[in-house]
């Protein structure tokens, strides 16, 4: 029998928002937090908040609390009376380049609050903890596609460092106290509520606002984007199916740093098709019905040049298979932007 109790932090994210509604839908009882910080628009934050509780669910399975996962105490308070089968991690301070000019924030955030959420697991006997890393942690990597037995050692923001150190953080307490962890790295995550610090948000609202966008790396850039049904269906699979022990000694000696002796798998969460950077803003305007004013500029610090996802591990673990292209996910997204706009 499925647990029926979700813990999801950053409940009010754009992917953490779609993942409740997702559980929502399939009859579970969803506790979400979220602190609702101005690191960009509180108000798309509330009116995603507002899209949950305007599905079609049982009223009484699902609530929602203003609680920064920094607030050790809060928080064991919320996992003490919910009592969580099931956790959801996605909360973090997100983005690259204000990595550089904000990196406590990352560091309050991404370990200590990273810690808290661990240390409430170990206290209430959780099942399965789930959470976000981020294809960034495969730093200047050059090899492609990129495989979850690559080296990761090598971040070149201090964000990617952060997600680094989540991966090794859970695998601590996996070994330590056998909690079954599963850690996902996406790649560009977008589609509908999507984040106004991404690409497909920025640049959807200068090209409509007739305002400029900057192009870095010359236009030399490809992302693996990845539509946000595709990554909440991979988050809602991977809920139900738990890492394992594994006895052999011979996984002590494995040289894939996404596998271990713990119950702790890491997987990409990619589309596994990379897409120029010139390419993407040309579907954009399609789109839109409007042509972008583009300045081309050089790579910014923290930046690289290509994402591309291996997705066969996730294929073989839950049958992963990506059901949106990338035209088509912009359309949904362009027709979700402009509806945005007009509320």
């Amino acid at each position: 029998m499925q647990s029926k109790k979700i813990l999801v932090t950053g409940a009010a994210g754009f992917i953490g928002s779609l993942v409740v509604k997702k559980f929502l839908e399939n009859n579970f009882q969803v506790l979400g937090i979220d602190n609702l910080n101005n690191y960009y628009s509180v108000d798309l934050k509330k009116r995603r908040l507002d899209y949950i509780s305007e599905s079609n669910f049982q009223k009484n399975h699902w609530e929602f609390f203003d609680i920064s996962i920094q607030d050790k105490k809060k928080i064991k308070q919320k996992f003490e009376i919910f009592k969580p089968h099931i956790v959801i991690n996605l909360a973090a301070q997100a983005g690259v380049r204000y990595s550089i000019e904000n990196p406590h924030s990352y560091a309050e955030s991404n370990l200590l609050g990273f810690l808290n959420i661990l240390e409430a697991c170990r206290l209430y006997g959780i099942k399965h903890f789930v959470y976000a890393s981020s294809s960034s942690v495969y730093g200047g990597n050059k090899v492609f596609p990129f495989k979850e037995s690559d080296n990761v050692d090598h971040p070149i923001s201090f964000y990617a460092a952060t997600k680094k150190s989540n991966e090794v953080m859970a695998h601590s307490y996996s070994h330590l106290f056998k909690i079954p962890s599963t850690g996902l790295r996406f790649f560009t995550v977008y589609g509908p509520w999507g984040r106004p610090d991404m690409a497909p948000m920025l640049f959807a609202e200068s090209i409509f606002n007739e305002r400029p966008i900057k192009i870095f790396n010359n236009g030399n850039m490809q992302r693996d984007f990845t539509y946000i049904d595709d990554v909440v269906k991979a988050i809602y699979d991977c809920a139900f199916k738990f890492p394992q022990e594994e006895i052999s000694n011979n996984a002590y000696l494995s040289a894939n740093p996404s596998e271990s002796f713990a119950p702790h798998k890491i997987f990409n969460v990619g589309n596994g098709k990379p897409i120029k950077l010139l390419e993407f803003v040309k579907i954009l305007e399609k789109y839109l019905g409007k042509k972008a004013i583009m300045q081309f500029q050089p790579m910014q610090p923290g930046d690289v040049e290509k994402t591309y996802a291996d997705i066969n591990k996730l294929k073989e673990w839950i049958g992963y298979n990506p059901q949106t292209d990338f035209e088509n996910g912009i359309k949904n997204f362009v027709k979700w932007f402009l509806k945005y706009k007009n509320n």
